[in-house]
């Protein structure tokens, strides 16, 4: 048995591979919140897809779009911070998805002048460990993720053009050719 030097380190090795919390005597909101603490929980998401061309809809009207470049699908948890965002814009428009002169992933965002399409997606902070429906408590409140996701967007079209957004809250139509298919999840 190994000989953990803090409790975050044992939560650190522990709790990826148990399945059974049971042994805790504490509930999963409890658990959760642990895991807030030791920092695994604490990021932003981004599902992002190399697209040649998206666009979002809301009852029928087209409310951002794009040609060549990123959408990313945007998922806030309740310990994220504007800090956070930062970090995933960072990452969005320096993430090397774009193939080179050589054909090989080298280029950003940045570097080849695509587009950004920012979409919320609270169901990807979801909690689908177990069961057959998924729970959200491992998402942020509306108003953070509105407020975060907000503040995303606002900084991505301070640093990159074009940048379009979904509508928080809103029942949006995505869609997207994807190329490649590219798609990697990302974390702030």
């Amino acid at each position: 048995m190994p000989i953990w030097s803090s409790f975050s380190d044992f939560l650190r090795f522990y709790i990826p591979r148990s399945r059974n919390l049971a042994f805790f005597g504490i509930g999963a909101s409890i658990f959760v919140n642990i895991f807030y603490a030791s920092g695994k929980l604490r990021q932003l998401i981004a599902l992002l897809q190399r697209v040649v061309e998206s666009s979002v809809r809301i009852d029928g009207v087209t409310v951002a779009s794009i040609g060549p470049g990123i959408l990313a699908l945007i998922g806030v948890r309740p310990a994220d911070t504007p800090a956070d965002a930062e970090r995933l814009l960072d990452r969005l428009l320096r993430y090397r998805i774009f193939a080179d002169a050589a054909d090989r992933m080298n280029l950003s965002l940045a570097e080849v002048g695509g587009g950004l399409l920012l979409v919320p997606q609270f169901t990807l902070a979801a909690d689908t460990r177990r069961g057959l429906r998924p729970g959200f408590s491992t998402a942020a409140p509306p108003a953070l993720g509105r407020a975060l996701f907000a503040h995303l967007v606002t900084t991505a079209q301070g640093r990159h053009a074009p940048v379009g957004c979904g509508v928080f809250g809103a029942d949006m139509q995505v869609s997207l050719t994807n190329d490649g298919p590219v798609t990697f999840w990302l974390e702030s």
